[in-house]
């Protein structure tokens, strides 16, 4: 007998340990080999886990196991015949005499729907995932009432989560809507989040400084060479170019901003790896712009373009989100006005943008309207002083009132590689 011990693959340098979150076969289920079996949960991405070999599986981990990465999850048994009407379409069966003939008037059996974590496996659009469904059916809510964000609008794991029962109805006391309360447990990702952020509250000196930058110019530019620049680059003129720009010219300028802290020690970058904040379905992610102070404009955008699909398809690897010396995020793509946003540990600063408001402001005595945005600065007061978060933070505001000269060289079209 041939038995295949399937251990926890590692899913990035720094990673030890991983957690069960779902798995999508049963005990004694046969496997097709590549077909997704689980998703775990690390501390930096949701993952799935694919088999090894086809064979009937024996699960040796139970959800919300806390399991270490080499560590045995499961027994693949190899020899194990296919059961009779269970192959996948597109999968290759086993050579078998007696197969075909042990149910003859059954055409339609290989295309059962009792295996839906099969490797060649396609999803109705708007489908739930394995795991999705069973969180949906112990919730008690249609799969057609939610809406899903994974691709071909599929139901995924975290649109299960998130979907509510029915709110309840009325204010009356005697109201008879529903009082359902739903307790999911946390990912092991959502809390390693939740205790470095309350880690950042407590360890860090964190302070918040603040300014408002003039879009006027970068509208202007965007107008003018937007399809001119999207049919040469094949990528959009957008607004995190410019920040990003603004910034590695800001951090230049004031390097202690791109530092972090090791101990007793003060680590300063002679680069700028630029994290960028990127929402996706599985909740608020930081991919990373490696040497974003070498980057054209069009190499931001097509950068974060890439980046930012990744994180949509659930495909971003750890190594991916790890490493950054600085951090954007833009709220104002929600509609937040103003904020303080949290470091993002070792980081030792983060910058946020916010909306962009039509406001009237004084120009040269005059009350004009233009479109302006608040922006933030949230640094580690231990190794950055209030001269170089203030200073940064105007010289980010320099850039963006001013991007022809100070980003772009005084030649627009050059600067935008036009």
């Amino acid at each position: 007998m041939s038995i295949l011990e399937m251990k926890v693959p590692s899913p990035g340098e720094s990673i030890t340990e991983v957690e069960i979150a779902t798995w999508l076969v049963k005990d004694g289920d046969y496997v097709e080999k590549d077909q997704p079996i689980a998703e775990v949960d690390s501390d930096k991405a949701t993952l799935e886990l694919p088999a090894e070999q086809s064979g009937v599986i024996t699960l040796k981990a139970e959800e919300g196991d806390v399991v270490q990465v080499g560590q045995v999850v499961c027994l693949i048994d190899m020899d194990a015949a296919k059961p009779e009407g269970t192959a996948a379409p597109a999968a290759e069966a086993p050579k078998q005499e007696e197969a075909p003939k042990a149910e003859p008037a059954k055409p339609e059996a290989p295309k059962p729907a009792a295996q839906p974590a099969a490797a060649t496996q396609t999803y109705a659009t708007g489908a739930p995932s394995p795991a999705a469904k069973k969180i949906l059916d112990e919730k008690g809510i249609d799969a057609g009432q939610v809406s899903g964000t994974g691709r071909d609008g599929r139901v995924t794991k975290s649109d299960a989560e998130l979907a509510a029962v029915p709110a309840m109805g009325g204010t009356s006391l005697s109201a008879t809507g529903s009082r359902a309360v739903t307790t999911t447990k946390l990912s092991v990702l959502r809390r390693k989040i939740a205790s470095r952020l309350v880690s950042v509250k407590n360890e860090t000196a964190m302070l918040t400084t603040f300014n408002e930058v003039d879009m006027s110019e970068i509208f202007r530019l965007r107008k003018q060479y937007k399809e001119e620049f999207a049919q040469k680059h094949g990528v959009g003129l957008g607004f995190m170019s410019f920040f990003t720009k603004a910034v590695t010219r800001a951090l230049q300028m004031y390097p202690d901003v791109n530092a972090s802290i090791d101990g007793d020690f003060k680590v300063n970058y002679d680069f700028c790896d630029i994290s960028i904040a990127v929402s996706g379905p599985k909740g608020l992610m930081v991919p990373v712009l490696r040497n974003a102070e070498n980057m054209s404009f069009n190499g931001v955008e097509a950068n974060i373009k890439d980046l930012a699909i990744k994180v949509r398809d659930g495909k971003i690897t750890v190594d991916e989100m790890t490493g950054g010396t600085f951090t954007i995020t833009n709220g104002g793509t929600f509609g937040s006005m103003l904020s303080t946003p949290i470091i993002n540990p070792p980081q030792s600063a983060i910058l946020g943008m916010h909306n962009i408001i039509q406001r009237p402001v004084a120009v040269d005595g005059q009350v004009v309207i233009r479109p302006m945005m608040y922006v933030a600065l949230s640094y580690d007061h231990r190794i950055i002083d209030g001269k170089e978060s203030v200073g940064f933070l105007v010289a980010v505001k320099e850039a963006i009132d001013n991007p022809v000269e100070l980003l772009l060289g005084g030649d627009e079209r050059k600067g935008l590689g036009l």
